[in-house]
């Protein structure tokens, strides 16, 4: 975008608050939000004859704030920090310009096959966050499906244990990759699943401004399969060849 149009950065907004959690305030945001659209001539998005859409990949805590469960810290070791305070200073600068911002958000539960809870060896150990499990991990009976879950997901342990092997074995086919287990992150309902504080002042300033709505995309609530594209889950196909809900 050209920088002869952008804009200031609001007085509101302070980089040194983008790595910490906060409560964003609405109604002040609103006010300011309006006085600042006519300070600047900014119009509604609807009247964009050029229309662009900005589009934020899991910009939540749990992967952006220091100390949460899957920081993102990169060479520097502020990295989601780092890019989250460019990522505001964007769109303040051209909020005249993006026409809607779309956020996708990573979104789980605690029973998902990624888990660890889904998982139980012999003496009925959960894998440990961050191991691996292969296919001749489940052919071996290393790792098998929990009992209990299977009860708590409403399936056959029988079905539900030849679903995981079904699994494990598509996500390595051609060499892909193992299924890793993952520690529980973007939890739905808890503080790690929400938006970064700053992108989330930054977002809905930018509603109150040019008359937009946030566009939210949910990922990764299936708990049979993982979801790390927006686009699609990892796996497409149970056991029985019929597709997987992506949801």
């Amino acid at each position: 975008m050209s920088t002869a149009t952008q804009l200031p950065l609001p007085a509101h907004f302070a980089a040194a608050q983008v790595g910490e959690v906060w409560r964003v305030p609405y109604q002040t945001l609103a006010a300011s939000a309006k006085d600042w659209a006519k300070q600047h001539q900014i119009t509604p998005s609807a009247a964009d004859q050029m229309r662009v859409c900005l589009l934020a990949i899991d910009v939540q805590n749990t992967f952006c704030i220091p100390e949460f469960e899957l920081f993102v810290g990169g060479r520097s070791g502020m990295g989601a920090v780092e890019d989250n305070i460019r990522l505001c200073e964007f769109i303040y600068r051209n909020l005249g310009q993006i026409t809607e911002i779309a956020l996708t958000m990573d979104t789980h539960t605690a029973a998902q096959i990624f888990h660890a809870v889904f998982w139980v060896n012999a003496e009925g150990e959960h894998p440990p966050a961050m191991s691996m499990i292969s296919p001749e991990d489940v052919e071996q009976g290393v790792w098998q499906v929990n009992p209990a879950v299977a009860v708590g997901l409403g399936q056959p342990f029988e079905q539900l244990q030849d679903y995981a092997l079904h699994y494990v074995r598509q996500l390595s086919q051609d060499s892909k990759y193992l299924l890793t287990i993952w520690p529980y992150h973007s939890m739905l309902g808890g503080i790690g699943h929400a938006i970064v504080s700053a992108v989330e002042a930054a977002c809905f300033f930018h509603n109150l401004a040019r008359s937009s709505q946030t566009t939210f995309e949910i990922k990764g609530g299936n708990p049979l399969t993982e979801n790390y594209s927006v686009l699609k889950p990892e796996v497409l196909i149970d056991q029985y060849q019929r597709s997987i809900d992506q949801k």
